[in-house]
């Protein structure tokens, strides 16, 4: 891992921080071949939207909550193609979908701790990264 990496991911980490969701916050950080942030993104609902307690109901949480890759997509300065993206969870399948729709041509991720959920999807998710042409790398979060 080179240092814009750990960079990147660090800042991933960060801007996680800034979900309300208890449960899991999830960030993501988008940039350019030259290093230039163009995106940033957590997981959370819409603009004004009330996120008191619908963030305690997990299946109108599910609906609802805009993703960590998706809000960097949309809150991006610029055009996308040919960016790396960094997220602090492997991406889910729809938001792979949406990497590749965007131009998104590499994903750096934190692979998923031995006892989190989306371990059990994450051969399914790079599977997918495959088939959809996005480079990958994984990283182990430093203990």
């Amino acid at each position: 891992m080179n240092k814009w990496d750990i960079r990147f991911l660090q800042m991933a980490a960060f801007v996680a921080t800034w979900s309300k969701d208890p449960a899991k916050s999830v960030g993501a950080v988008i940039v350019d071949t030259n290093n230039r942030i163009i995106g940033v993104g957590y997981n959370g609902f819409p603009r004004d939207i009330a996120d008191d307690d619908r963030l305690n109901d997990k299946e109108l949480k599910r609906r609802m909550v805009i993703h960590a890759e998706e809000n960097a997509i949309l809150n991006s300065t610029g055009n996308t193609a040919n960016c790396l993206i960094y997220i602090t969870h492997p991406p889910c399948l729809h938001c792979a979908g949406m990497l590749k729709q965007s131009g998104i041509f590499k994903a750096v991720f934190e692979e998923p701790a031995k006892d989190f959920k989306a371990r059990s999807n994450l051969e399914e998710t790079t599977k997918y990264l495959d088939e959809l042409e996005i480079a990958y790398s994984m990283f182990r979060r430093n203990p």
